[in-house]
């Protein structure tokens, strides 16, 4: 790495992701047109997930850390996000990947709009072995440009988290650490906590791409999960009432009877996943 200080940030909080974590990798060093740097923290994996990463540690742009075990996900995020010096920041899950093109596309918006602090794209959503479950999703209701409280007003109307999982969303760095870095204190809800705790300083831009994959893998397909996950999402929006001026008591009824349609609708869907014959390994 030179001592010039790249402009966007990629960092991989990895745990026990040895099976998927080279692809994630080469998804962000295969990008063309952007100045970046990939920081990947191994958190104590017992597989060979710091094996894998070490493939790729002659490359100048990549940096490996170790972080101790304890503190779940929360720590290992605030831990790899905290070894990030560039302006721009995104943080990609090492079992997910970033679609070529969209790190340049995402910072680009960024620096063509100097009042926004975060950027969204659409994602695809694959199942653990590789196959697409839904080609496009995300960014329901949010406009090309809003103010970030709209943005956030229209998060929680929709019930959901519209933004979408890390690795389709870049922020400014510096609007992170004034939003206290990542919202450790919401178990299900960490990243759409964030973004709306930094949202609260700037103002929101919609990258219409499909920005990244993201995998959803058998463990999650849970129908005691979907109802956890509804009920933490009721209470995040209650707490965004009481913090943003812009949502009414009325948008959080309006979010949580959503958010528990939703999750109804989940527990239907985890059900046939749990029913549906799986053949054959990762494909």
């Amino acid at each position: 790495m030179s001592d010039a200080e790249p402009t966007l940030s990629v960092v991989v909080p990895a745990y026990e992701q040895a099976d998927t974590l080279a692809e994630t990798m080469t998804s962000v060093l295969s990008q063309h047109d952007v100045d970046l740097e990939l920081i990947v923290a191994d958190h104590s994996s017992a597989d060979d997930t710091y094996a894998v990463a070490e493939r790729f540690a002659a490359d100048p742009r990549v940096r490996l850390l170790h972080t101790p075990a304890g503190g779940g996900a929360a720590a290992n995020w605030a831990a790899v996000t905290h070894e990030a010096r560039s302006e721009y920041l995104k943080l990609l899950p090492g079992d997910d990947t970033v679609l070529p093109g969209s790190l340049a596309r995402q910072v680009a918006l960024l620096a063509q709009n100097p009042a926004a602090v975060l950027v969204a794209g659409r994602r695809r959503i694959i199942d653990d072995r590789g196959r697409t479950i839904a080609p496009r999703r995300g960014l329901q209701g949010l406009d090309a440009r809003m103010r970030g409280e709209d943005a956030v007003r229209q998060a929680v109307r929709s019930g959901t988290n519209p933004f979408g999982e890390p690795g389709a969303v870049t922020m400014r760095r510096d609007a992170l650490v004034a939003a206290g870095g990542w919202q450790g204190d919401w178990s299900y809800g960490i990243d759409v906590a964030t973004y709306i705790a930094v949202l609260r300083h700037g103002h929101f831009v919609r990258d219409d791409g499909v920005a990244s994959t993201f995998r959803v893998s058998s463990g999650q397909w849970s129908v005691a999960l979907a109802d956890r996950q509804a009920a933490e999402m009721a209470d995040l929006f209650a707490h965004t009432s009481d913090a943003v001026d812009r949502v009414t008591p009325d948008d959080v009824r309006t979010g949580v009877n959503r958010a528990r349609r939703m999750a109804r609708m989940r527990r239907l869907v985890y059900r046939a996943m749990a029913l549906a014959p799986r053949k054959g390994g990762r494909s």
